[in-house]
């Protein structure tokens, strides 16, 4: 729905002109089918890389403000355009990754990973995806 939404602002400026921003919080759910490892927030921003297959212009940042997503050291990641060819670079396929729900080893491979440390406030995960 996001990856809808981002296109249809650099296509049509609608619902918004870019340059924007949309924003959401709130702790999204994920079927755990594969043996990869990761937390929401990653595996939010590995299926928003798939459905945005390398577009550009478009960056997101995805992460939990406890500073711990899931069970890993990190807080979440950066979705950048060439964040698939990075993590290809390094022979990590997007959609082999989100198959496995290993979001952090292809944000760790794209070179993506946002760690902050344990903040101890745990108020909300926290979406933004920059279209320019």
């Amino acid at each position: 729905v996001m990856a809808g939404i981002a296109r249809q602002v650099r296509r049509h400026g609608q619902p918004a002109a870019a340059p924007c921003v949309l924003l959401s919080g709130g702790e999204t759910t994920v079927t755990v089918r594969g043996g990869g490892r990761g937390g929401r927030n990653a595996e939010f921003l590995t299926a928003l890389a798939v459905a945005l297959d390398g577009a550009g212009d478009i960056w997101a940042l995805a992460a939990d403000t406890d500073g711990i997503d899931g069970s890993e050291d990190n807080a979440g990641a950066l979705l950048a355009p060439d964040s698939i060819a990075r993590a290809a670079a390094k022979g990590i396929d997007v959609k082999a990754s989100l198959a496995d729900n290993d979001g952090y080893g292809f944000f760790q491979a794209a070179g993506g990973l946002v760690t902050t440390g344990p903040t101890l406030t745990n108020v909300n995960d926290f979406r933004a995806i920059l279209i320019l």
